[in-house]
């Protein structure tokens, strides 16, 4: 299938496709289509492999770690012990963003109550928002 296809199919843009081709993160089969024109022909093995890119992107992995995994899975196979440190290190990352979610999510609850209480007692601070603020504010005219 050619591009326009392959990208309805995955749900992908046809930049995002031509992006993950020069990534080498999908590798279509190279045809021609006229004199000098090439073209990409995709599989449903193609398909499959967007749908799995998608996947990893939403666990938090990075298009260069998906892509050595993808290498290492398809060329060499990866053993299981390889397999268990690749999901733990995974869900040591989740872990942490969980951690700094939930941490936002309680100062935006604080936000809120202190709001909805009409603003009485200290306003809620998140700690990395003050030195963005800062940043933010013009120096005072000396």
């Amino acid at each position: 299938m050619l591009i326009g296809e392959f990208a309805r199919r995955s749900g992908l843009s046809q930049d995002t496709v031509r992006f993950y081709v020069r990534k080498g993160l999908l590798q279509p089969r190279r045809g021609r289509q006229g004199r000098s024109h090439g073209y990409h022909e995709f599989s449903e093995r193609d398909v499959a492999l967007a749908a799995l890119i998608r996947f990893a992107q939403s666990l938090g992995l990075s298009l260069q770690e998906i892509g050595d995994v993808t290498r290492e899975l398809l060329w060499t196979g990866i053993s299981p012990e390889r397999e268990v440190a690749l999901l733990d290190a995974q869900l040591a990352k989740l872990a942490q963003k969980a951690a700094e979610l939930e941490q936002l999510a309680g100062y935006l609850r604080g936000k809120r109550d202190w709001i909805a209480s009409g603003r009485s007692g200290d306003e809620p601070r998140f700690a990395g928002l003050a030195p963005c603020l800062a940043s933010l504010i013009p120096p005072a005219a000396g």
